[in-house]
């Protein structure tokens, strides 16, 4: 029996616990499939997720539902401008014992849990949004000269509100970088916004069982990885991660007139897991371009920026990458 054989029973087991974990979580964050759809592959890839969207659009319940479908233990930060960095990691204090010795005790901060949500995080000052930059890459954090192992698996679901600038600082480029995707999530429409006030105004909710264990994850974390892909597949990733390079030989005349900078190497290993969670969410063997397609603008979109002329004639980042996208598995179809 081959490699690949022998993963069929073990993806289809994972793919119908999914849909369970699924269908638990839009019992009460109703609608926005493909929302639920990109948290749910940023947890299975292993990385971290940053929801952008108005307030009042279910960005906190659904970081709280997933919790309990995915059997993770998490805290909730709320990102202040007066927040400090050991308000997150943690800090030392003087501890005095009973024989009245005096030492050091350390207090773990809120990032030492599974699943951790920062709230609002662009409302932080850099000096504590760096706090994270440690704990989302290596999965640690060094406080008082120590590394401290983080909780696994360790997961980090920021949101950021996209329109009220005034005492907020926008991420740095290496932040941005850190999460996975970036997940927009927008108005539900009239169907959905009637399911969800007859859903949530009534005497009683519907609540979210639990599916998965922090084992089961890491667990499926370690199928997801297992699982093949085309060599087609992965010279699509290469050529659609270096088109968007403006000094990258390849690069379209557009590119090199409109985008300041591009996304790098982790823009690629992200496309490379993402395309295969969403192969495993809509219950496939393996990932095709229209996995590529449909990943290209939550995993790029943060990882590269216009520049200034371009912006300045309205242009869009998003439909840039939407096109230039189609333009190549259409043209790699083609050959």
């Amino acid at each position: 029996m081959s490699h690949s054989e022998t993963l069929v029973p073990e993806i289809e087991a994972l793919e119908e616990r999914l849909a369970r974990a699924k269908a638990s979580i839009t019992r009460r964050f109703i609608g926005q499939g493909s929302v639920v759809d990109l948290t749910l592959s940023a947890l299975l890839c292993g990385g971290h997720g940053l929801l952008i969207g108005l307030p009042g659009l279910g960005k906190t319940r659904l970081v709280e539902t997933l919790s309990t479908v995915m059997g993770l233990e998490g805290n909730r930060v709320q990102f202040t401008p007066d927040l400090m960095p050991s308000d997150i990691l943690g800090s030392e204090v003087l501890e005095t014992g009973t024989d009245g010795s005096r030492s050091f005790k350390f207090i773990e901060g809120p990032v030492f849990c599974q699943l951790l949500m920062a709230d609002e995080i662009n409302r932080a000052s850099p000096r504590t949004q760096s706090a994270l930059l440690q704990a989302m890459q290596e999965r640690r954090v060094t406080v008082a000269g120590k590394d401290r192992a983080l909780e696994t698996p360790f997961h980090v679901l920021a949101t950021q509100n996209p329109i009220e600038q005034e005492g907020t600082y926008p991420l740095p480029e290496a932040q941005l970088d850190r999460f996975l995707v970036q997940i927009d999530v927008a108005y539900p429409d009239r169907d959905t916004e009637k399911s969800i006030l007859l859903e949530t105004t009534g005497e009683t909710e519907q609540q979210a069982e639990n599916v998965f264990s922090a084992s089961d994850l890491i667990a499926a974390q370690n199928l997801l990885r297992r699982m093949p892909v085309g060599d087609a597949i992965v010279e699509q990733i290469l050529d659609l991660v270096r088109a968007f390079r403006p000094d990258d030989p390849t690069a379209s005349e557009t590119i090199r007139t409109n985008v300041a900078w591009g996304p790098g190497p982790r823009a690629a290993q992200a496309l490379m897991l993402t395309v295969r969670a969403r192969a495993l969410l809509e219950g496939r063997l393996a990932p095709g371009p229209d996995d590529i397609l449909a990943m290209a603008r939550p995993v790029l979109s943060h990882r590269m920026a216009l520049n200034f002329a371009a912006r300045a004639r309205g242009d869009s980042l998003t439909d840039l990458i939407d096109t230039v996208a189609r333009d190549i598995l259409r043209h790699e179809a083609a050959a």
